[in-house]
């Protein structure tokens, strides 16, 4: 697809008024070439499902997407850390 015909799908589809879902973080969004689009989201758990919804319906057709839940591990090696007094 050309850049037009992408924001095109995206204007149909209302992605940037449905995308993210209340509740939901963007804490960046990169461009990286040769990839794509990197959106990286702080989600509370039970808002996982409205995230998924809102690019299947608003983004499907336009980008290909792939969903990679984690958790920040870093406050519980902070806290095992100061457990063992470092």
């Amino acid at each position: 697809m050309t850049v037009d015909e992408i924001k095109a799908r995206q204007k149909k589809t209302g992605l940037l008024k449905m995308f993210p879902p209340e509740g939901v973080e963007i804490v960046s969004w990169h461009v990286m070439m040769g990839t794509g689009q990197v959106v990286t989201l702080c989600v509370p758990p039970d808002k996982l499902r409205a995230v998924n919804l809102s690019v299947e319906r608003g983004a499907w057709g336009a980008f290909r997407s792939e969903f990679y839940p984690t958790y920040d591990l870093w406050p519980i090696i902070e806290e095992k850390k100061r457990a063992l007094g470092r």
